[in-house]
């Protein structure tokens, strides 16, 4: 699965699909849609009959924050990592 750019993420919608969600987040399909249905996902998702949606202004801030703190951690020479994955 190929990461989301930063151009991709300022370009959805209000709301975007779980799927969607979990690629910019590193997560695979079925990972997101159980942490959903438990109520553990990381942003903010609606469930709109059978579907989920995700708000994407939760799922940009939670980037942002994983972000800075990737780049804090990196900047001190404690850790250092390509890309960020959140997990559970």
């Amino acid at each position: 699965m190929e990461p989301m750019s930063r151009e991709e993420l300022r370009a959805l919608p209000t709301t975007t699909t779980i799927e969607v969600a979990a690629r910019a987040l590193g997560l695979g399909r079925t990972r997101a849609y159980e942490l959903a249905k438990r109520g553990s996902f990381p942003c903010k998702v609606i469930r709109i009959g059978t579907s989920y949606r995700v708000v994407t202004a939760d799922l940009q801030r939670l980037l942002s924050e994983q972000q800075t703190s990737s780049t804090e951690t990196t900047d001190t020479g404690a850790a250092s990592a390509s890309r960020s994955v959140w997990l559970p």
